[in-house]
């Protein structure tokens, strides 16, 4: 309170209190009579030096300093009082700046009077303080109030009061939590109690600042607010407890605004970590529960989930709803036991707020409008609906709708920002989910159609196959298998591993495995296929270097593996290009890796392909593998190796069952860093019954010969019908070894599938089919031949050449 704004009283409390202050006694013509020591020790006279003296000889003049202050002094305390800010004279001369007050002791003029004095700057500090001590009851922001010790409310300032809304007769000594409806404390570390915060800094005497307690005031029950307190023990000046003050900063907006920065940032972290649409749905209601909302639905535009383009109809528009939830959030989006409603159709009235926001494009809410319900028919209670649309890219995807229930605050226009901001992260993550299965579909359209299918039927091997892509999510992956049926009733065989995953490394596989397709038809010896496909792998990599084709390094570095098994002779030719070898297990069970020279990936260049060549005992099972399959980060080859050995030597279990155990063994967790392709093939021979062949001389009686001996064994193997067809092919194919070639030359016959004839001589020149002019003598032969059988060719050999032909049997 300030000592000069009362109009009735004087406050000499402070540096001018009487008690304390200097105070002089004058008489009617201002000329000192008394004297205190307080006065002497101001200005320095001892009585006998100044009573009797007039005033002027203490007061010379009034003081320019802080003018404000002196207008202050200046205004009339009351009727007999004035109060001024003078400038006195110390005894020994030097000036001191004074607040005096001068009061009439009986009123009328003549009177004695008294004035009390003390130095301006100790006043003005006063002053100051007196000044903060009152803003503080009436104009502070913060509420302030304290209890007595047994936590009574005692005394409030303005802004408690208004937050009351009551006058303070009316709830003075009410305990806090008779004061707030629902009050609680929200700061972690402390009680939720707030009786019990201030109970405990009454017995400790440890201030508590910073405490977050969130209530809904009488001034305002129907919303809840936040404030920021403080609590701190009052003691007398004895030092015995008094009561707890309590400072509060309502902080309710800056709070909201926190929360709902702290949401984006959770929002950022928690949508979209996975390219699963139903799981992106699950995780923005799991961000919004209950932070935001009470309850979430998400509905996407019907062939969104199929990675189709969606596209809107008006307010006729399908929709699909994915996600329904109301509730407590779920532990994590992703997990198997997240609930979710969907999928099922629904749909929504003209005019609801869910096809207003699709129509508009816009956020759209509705307060106090009908209770929303479960698909069960049962109402939510919700009361408050915000419904907004799933945009990303310019595209509508669908919407999602927050509703509350138990929260009573309505959606307000602050929160249509934060809604806009859930929506945009969420579409944003589906569309990119929806591109992700079109391109999956595509992907794996492409990997049906560049894999097997299906193996060729042949009598060379058993075989059984598994691959495991490492991308489990696109299921492509570079590995590739293959069995190929060969002339002479041989089988080749091929794994390889293209470096990279998805679809790139999915078409580079498929340009590969037709290449080798199309070489393993040529009858190549492995090392010459290996070579002629290195060829064509750096032809890709010069074009694309060229900018011929489009930049690509799945080409690069291509590991490869290619076997040729002969059932006749139970030979095995392999070469490999920076691939793992083949293993073997005979009959008995022996394991063993085949001693396979090792090559250069494709593509890299330097040494060239060697072959090696073994011969397998009829049942001996042949196995091909990836390196994903034996090796990865944690696992080095020698390990996967011989937990493969485990496997394979298991004679009891068929292959289909051995490809199982395989991959639980060697890949126990699923997909590891790599793709993982195992072939396995069980051998098997042609029997003496089946196969037959004859050496001829080089010389034209031997075509009679080899014509006899043809149908003499067509007839022992009752395939007379063939008879006049392989006469003609054999009569012609012996003509032109004997015409054309060296050295002697072997016919010989194979009955499997179908029907083998092979002619093989010591020459390399291959006949050429033409198509002979009218009045051409010869040329006609290897046409006729070419007519009559299913397939011809031709196979070189280290020694020479074979043609060969196979016709179907009847």
């Amino acid at each position: 309170m300030n000592a000069w704004s009362e109009a009735e009283t004087v406050d000499l409390r402070g540096p001018l209190d009487v008690t304390s202050a200097a105070t002089v006694l004058l008489d009617s013509e201002s000329v000192v009579i008394g004297w205190s020591e307080a006065a002497e020790d101001l200005f320095g006279y001892e009585p006998r030096e100044i009573l009797g003296r007039p005033l002027e000889t203490l007061i010379v003049g009034r003081t320019a300093q802080v003018q404000p202050f002196i207008e202050l002094l200046d205004r009339p305390v009351s009727a007999a009082c004035r109060s001024e800010a003078s400038v006195a004279r110390h005894r020994d001369g030097h000036r001191i700046e004074l607040a005096t007050t001068i009061c009439s002791l009986a009123g009328p003029d003549g009177a004695p009077q008294i004035m009390v004095a003390a130095p301006l700057e100790p006043l003005r500090s006063w002053e100051a303080h007196q000044a903060m001590l009152r803003g503080l009851a009436t104009q502070s922001p913060i509420g302030l109030g304290i209890y007595d010790t047994d936590l009574r409310l005692t005394w409030i300032n303005a802004k408690y009061q208004s937050e009351i809304d009551r006058k303070f007769s009316e709830y003075a000594g009410k305990r806090v939590n008779e004061l707030y409806d629902g009050g609680e404390v929200i700061s972690e570390g402390h009680p939720p109690r707030l009786e019990d915060v201030m109970q405990s800094v009454i017995d400790t005497g440890e201030p508590v600042f910073g405490l977050l307690y969130e209530a809904r005031p009488p001034a305002d029950p129907e919303h809840d607010h936040v404030w920021s307190c403080a609590y701190y023990r009052l003691t007398d000046a004895d030092g015995h407890v008094i009561g707890v003050c309590e400072d509060a900063l309502d902080i309710t907006e800056r709070y909201r605004a926190q929360q709902r920065l702290a949401l984006t940032v959770r929002a950022g972290v928690r949508i979209g970590t996975t390219l699963d649409m139903i799981t992106t749905c699950r995780e923005i209601a799991e961000v919004a529960i209950p932070a935001f909302a009470d309850s979430v639905a998400v509905d996407l535009v019907e062939g969104v989930l199929e990675g189709e383009e969606p596209r809107l109809h008006g307010e006729t528009q399908s929709l699909i709803r994915v996600v329904e939830r109301f509730g407590t959030p779920y532990a994590h989006a992703g997990s198997e036991d997240a609930p979710s409603a969907g999928p099922y159709p629904v749909e929504y009235e003209t005019g609801s707020p869910q096809m207003t926001s699709l129509v508009s494009r816009k956020a759209v809410t509705l307060d106090g409008g009908r209770r929303a319900e479960t698909d069960e028919g049962e109402e939510t209670g919700a009361h408050s609906t915000l419904a907004v649309p799933l945009r990303a890219r310019g595209t509508t995807m669908g919407l999602v709708t927050f509703l509350r229930s138990d929260n009573p605050a309505p959606f307000e226009n602050e929160e249509l920002a934060l809604a806009n901001e859930l929506a945009t992260r969420t579409a944003l993550s589906i569309d990119n989910a929806r591109r992700y299965t079109r391109e999956r579909a595509s992907a794996l359209t492409l990997q049906r159609n560049l894999l097997p299918r299906g193996l060729p039927e042949q009598s060379a091997v058993d075989v059984a196959h598994r691959y495991l892509p490492s991308d489990i999510g696109l299921g492509v992956g570079g590995d590739w298998f293959d069995v190929i049926a060969l002339s002479g009733t041989r089988v080749g065989m091929v794994v390889g591993d293209v470096v990279g995953h998805g679809v790139n490394a999915a078409a580079t596989m498929g340009r590969l495995r037709t290449t080798v397709r199309a070489l393993a038809r040529l009858d190549l010896s492995p090392d010459e296929l290996l070579s002629r496909l290195d060829d064509l792998v750096l032809q890709g990599a010069e074009d694309q270097e060229a900018g011929a084709v489009p930049a690509t390094d799945e080409g690069l570095g291509v590991a490869c593996l290619y076997a040729v098994y002969d059932p006749v002779s139970r030979k095995c030719t392999a070469a490999r290009a920076g691939h793992p070898p083949a293993a073997s297990v005979d009959p008995e069970g022996n394991f063993k890796l085949l001693d396979i020279p090792p090559g250069p990936p494709l593509g890299v260049g330097g040494l060239p392909f060697e072959s090696m060549e073994i011969e397998l005992p009829e049942g001996s099972l042949l196995a091909l593998f990836t390196g994903g399959l034996v090796q990865d980060r944690d696992r080095d080859i020698d390990t996967g190796v011989a937990k493969l050995k485990g496997v394979l030597t298991d004679r009891e279990s068929t292959l289909e069952e051995l490809c199982d155990r395989a991959l639980s063994e060697l890949q126990p967790d699923g997909p590891a860093t790599d793709d993982a392709a195992l072939l396995l093939a069980r051998t098997h021979e042609l029997g003496a019954d089946q196969v037959i062949g004859w050496e001829l001389d080089a010389e034209p009686s031997s075509v009679s010969r080899a014509r006899t001996l043809v149908l003499d064994q067509l007839a022992e193997w009752d395939l007379d019908e063939l008879g006049f067809s392989t006469e003609l092919v054999v009569s012609e194919l012996v003509t032109n070894a004997v015409r054309h070639a060296v050295g002697p030359v072997y016919l010989r016959l194979i009955r499997d599938r179908s029907l083998h004839c092979e002619v093989s001589d010591k020459g390399h020149t291959s006949p050429n089919l033409r198509h002979s002019a009218t009045d051409d003598e010869g040329g006609r032969g290897l046409f006729i031949v070419a007519q009559m059988v299913q397939r011809w060719g031709t196979r070189y050999t280290p020694t020479g050449k074979t043609i060969w032909t196979e016709q179907a049997l009847p």
